[in-house]
């Protein structure tokens, strides 16, 4: 994993004896830069994706401090670098990655850039999972609008095959390999086959799962307590939401209500 770095210190000697460690110490970590002020530092994250900043606290004009609010809006880690200890306590509130003191010692050094690898790491996985997540929910919400989805179904039995209009589906549930349908006005089908064939072909965003043998129709959603992990749905039904997939369903209960006033809007 690549780190893009620049340092940030006024003096010169310095600079380059840190960059000479990082480089024989540190090879997943890229200097893009070297500045002397918080002004240069400016110019060369305006311009360059950067994931770190070695930066020394005094220096002339502006102390290191001055550049944080740029970096933490930018979620640019941390790793001060300074001659005086006094400072110390100043840097960890300022939330810094690690804070090393001149002569900088290079175990010391590699101890701070993989704090930050890790950091960089998490974000990435972080960053993966909501990007997923969201084009899931943007997939979804696609899904109700589609004309074409599926308004009717065919369930077999043993003479044949009922024709089923799936807005009459108020929940299926599982029973070992046969799924049961319940339906408007008390009816109910059971089908010899599993829950997940169903689960595949039935809009996401309308007929969500709520446990491992239950899947709702949230047309017909009446509410639901956090408190009692239960749901509540038209004729008086109510049935349990499985605690590993409350988050899943309520997010798809936002995303479901959000396209509708969509629609009537």
């Amino acid at each position: 994993m690549t780190i893009n770095a620049i340092i940030v210190d006024y003096e010169e000697l310095c600079s380059k004896s840190l960059y000479h460690l990082i480089k024989d110490n540190c090879p997943q970590v890229k200097i893009f830069g070297i500045a002397k002020s918080v002004e240069e530092a400016k110019i060369l994250l305006s311009v360059k994706n950067i994931d770190l900043v070695f930066l020394d606290i005094y220096m002339p004009k502006e102390d290191g401090f001055k550049l944080l609010p740029i970096l933490q809006e930018k979620t640019i880690s941390v790793i001060f670098t300074t001659s005086n200890d006094q400072y110390a306590l100043s840097a960890i509130k300022a939330s810094a990655a690690d804070y090393l003191i001149k002569p900088i010692n290079p175990k010391e050094l590699i101890d701070a850039v993989s704090k930050v690898s890790t950091w960089k790491m998490l974000l990435e996985i972080k960053s993966l999972y909501e990007t997923k997540y969201t084009n899931s929910l943007n997939n979804l919400l696609q899904n109700i609008n589609d004309t074409n989805s599926i308004q009717k179904i065919t369930l077999p039995h043993n003479h044949g095959f009922h024709v089923l209009e799936v807005r009459n589906i108020i929940y299926i549930e599982a029973d070992s390999n046969y799924s049961n349908f319940h339906l408007k006005n008390n009816e109910k089908i059971i089908v010899s086959k599993p829950l997940k064939e169903y689960e595949d072909i039935l809009d996401p965003l309308i007929f969500v799962r709520i446990h491992k043998s239950t899947i709702i129709n949230l047309e017909y959603l009446k509410n639901y307590s956090n408190n009692t992990g239960i749901v509540s749905l038209q004729y008086d039904i109510e049935l349990p939401v499985s605690r590993r997939r409350v988050t899943h369903f309520l997010d798809i209960v936002k995303a479901f209500f959000n396209s509708k006033n969509k629609l009537a809007g």
